[in-house]
């Protein structure tokens, strides 16, 4: 089957996490007019696994008929050959930025491998986000508020808002304990906050969305059901909206935002700041 243009694939390939790769990938696609089937390579630094990621990125070639798009940060010259080669459209995401540094400050780029640099002389870094992610893991989707002191934001929604993948990408990218918390039944019918939250309120942060958005994203999880009907979207949605105008609780909508955008809006308006990893 060849491509019809509307749709292409696209790779996110790095020696480290791969996060950068996608979050640049996402800004530059975000400006052309077609659908990215998108999949991530992270930590590729053995010859097995540039093997195995060359086998996939020939083959969506062959199926499609088109290149596929690779964005990529490598730093083992052998492995940036050998991708190089490959039967795709190849971005260094770094190599134009790194060579105007090099020109402007005169200084040769000293490259090393993204994890190793992780887990070196920033050791306490690299264990402070790996508990950032079991402390928000811990606290997805209401399983526990216990500690709740010791999180650096709370967010509150209505179920599918966007609020588990937001939690994820703010521990992972910048470190962040998070709870996050979905409005039940119970809750929206007494439309008030529960005690918990009340003494962290300064940590609170609401969630909203698109009634039709939600309604569709409900319908692909469970069709039919009262859970996903219009009218239950639309109760939910004015209800906690209205909520969060009563108790003055910051809120955005994520209807036609990123994650990445969702949670640079948080930590601006929460007035958090980055932990940059």
């Amino acid at each position: 089957m060849k491509n019809n243009g509307q749709s292409r694939d696209v790779f996110y390939v790095s020696d480290g996490t791969a996060i950068t790769c996608e979050t640049l990938g996402h800004v530059v696609l975000g400006q052309f007019p077609f659908t990215a089937n998108e999949k991530t390579f992270p930590f590729v630094e053995s010859e097995h696994k540039l093997d195995e990621l060359i086998r996939e990125i020939n083959q969506s070639y062959e199926r499609n008929g088109v290149k596929p798009l690779v964005f990529f940060s490598i730093v083992v010259p052998e492995i940036r050959t050998g991708l190089m080669q490959s039967s795709a459209y190849c971005y260094d995401v770094l190599e134009s930025i790194v060579a105007q540094v090099k020109d402007d400050l005169q200084l040769e780029p000293k490259p090393k491998l993204q994890r190793s640099h992780s887990v070196g002389k920033d050791t306490d870094k690299y264990f402070d986000r790996i508990a950032a992610i079991e402390y928000t893991l811990a606290h997805d989707d209401g399983i526990s508020l216990k500690n709740l002191e010791q999180a650096d934001i709370i967010l509150l929604g209505v179920s599918r808002s966007g609020k588990t993948p937001t939690s994820l990408y703010l521990a992972m990218q910048f470190g962040l304990r998070v709870v996050n918390y979905p409005f039940i039944d119970d809750d929206i019918k007494r439309l008030r906050l529960m005690p918990e939250f009340e003494i962290h309120r300064h940590k609170l942060f609401g969630l909203t969305i698109d009634p039709g958005r939600l309604t569709e994203i409900r319908e692909n999880r469970l069709a039919g059901s009262d859970y996903a009907s219009t009218e239950q979207c639309l109760q939910e949605l004015a209800s906690v909206e209205s909520l969060f105008r009563r108790e003055a609780i910051p809120y955005i909508n994520t209807s036609s935002l990123s994650v990445e955008e969702i949670s640079t809006r948080i930590l601006e308006r929460a007035g958090l700041k980055r932990r940059v990893f």
